[in-house]
Formats: structure tokens, sequence, C-alpha cells
């Protein structure tokens, strides 16, 4: 696992510089121009840990199994993620987003034709509709970590495409965490160009690139 640095709480940071309002919810929300962080966290989550691979561990496992959420242990994940797979699927039949299942990690693919305007982190307000989908089984399947990656074409310049995919990350992430879920569940990093999974010699594979990736992963518990 590479290393990560995660920032706790909104008391941590100033609402006046770095927040805004929710347009689907009319929330107040972590600024799209905050990045690679956790939105939000509670009591017992370290400001600015960093997470090494040395350890393998990750402040989120340990903010949440200390606030009393329980883990999953053993053969129990296998069938807990399952369960979480299948309403995945059921929620999001037919909204354009795939559900892939990796090992104990369910990854869902939404791509940018969905998701935002063309240079936009403005969330689509059908996409929202989906997102919310989405969050009903976040809340309802609560020991897991939520990963939220926002990827560009190689189209721009490179400081470009990072800020715009760390802000259509953040705008994704906000509008879960508005829907009740534990903020401390969240990582969110905008990769930019750097993580194609197609060419981008064409246009095509560009429209492949452009995309929002949800990685969920269960709370392990030794």
């Amino acid at each position: 696992m590479k290393s990560r640095v995660l920032v706790a709480g909104f008391a941590a940071l100033s609402l006046a510089a770095c927040s805004t309002v929710n347009p689907y919810t009319n929330q107040t929300q972590l600024s799209n121009t905050a990045g690679g962080t956790i939105v939000g966290a509670g009591s017992g989550a370290v400001l600015g840990a960093i997470v090494g691979t040395a350890t393998g561990t990750d402040p989120r496992v340990a903010a949440l199994l200390g606030a009393g959420i329980g883990g999953i242990t053993g053969a129990a994940i296998g069938s807990y993620m399952d369960q979480q797979e299948a309403e995945l699927r059921a929620q999001l039949q037919g909204t354009g987003v795939s559900v892939t299942r990796v090992g104990a990690q369910i990854i869902l693919n939404m791509p940018s034709n969905i998701t935002f305007g063309v240079d936009s982190a403005q969330v689509q307000s059908s996409f929202s509709e989906t997102l919310v989908s989405v969050a009903l089984v976040l809340r309802k399947f609560n020991k897991t970590i939520v990963d939220v990656y926002g990827h560009t074409d190689n189209t721009g310049s490179d400081a470009h495409n990072k800020d715009l995919s760390q802000r259509r990350a953040v705008a994704v992430a906000t509008i879960l965490a508005n829907q009740g879920i534990d903020q401390r569940r969240f990582y969110i990093e905008g990769k930019g160009e750097a993580e194609p999974i197609a060419s981008n010699s064409n246009e095509t594979g560009r429209s492949q690139n452009r995309r929002v990736e949800i990685q969920i992963s269960p709370i392990q518990q030794n």
C-alpha cells in the first residue's frame, strides 16, 4: 500500500476558506480545492498521519475500530462483500456504472459521459441520483472503507489534469458523505492522467480514461 497523507476533520480546516454549499443537499461540504485527504474525521483520527508501505496499516481502520465500529474477520469477509456487491449491482443496473470484484475489494467505475460536463467538476444531476443509490448501500454495509479516485486523459497540462481530477473526486465523495456516511471512511485523491486504463492515442481510449473510481474495501479486524 502506497503512502497516503490523511487530514482529520472539518474542525482542522478553515470552513470559510475551504467549504462550499452542496447544490443537491444544501449542506456545507469540503471545498473541491482540498487534496489527498479524508473528508472529515471524528475524534481518534490522527491529524496528518502518514501511512507507510513498511506498516501497511491505515489510520482509518484504527480510528473506526477505536470508535466501536466492528470489523470483519476470516471467512465472514467474503460473504459480507458478496452481499454488498449484489446490492450495488442491483442499485446500479442501467446507470452506466460498472461493478468489478477484485478479491475482497469492489471497484465502481464511473465514466465521464455520465458524471461531469467537459472540463467541469460540477456533478450532473442524474449522476447525483446514482451516487445517492451508492450511498444507500455504503450506509448499510458500514464495515468498509471507501477510496475515491479521479482520473483524466492526457489532454491539457499535467497540473490542470491533476487539479480537475482532484476536484471531481472530492465532489463525488462529498455527495456520498452527505448521505449520512461516516466521513472517517473516506480517502480522496486526484490521479490526473497518471493511471490510464486505455490508450490516449484515440478518443475511444481517452473517454475510458476520463473517469471516477470508487474502491470499497472491508475493515478487517484481527
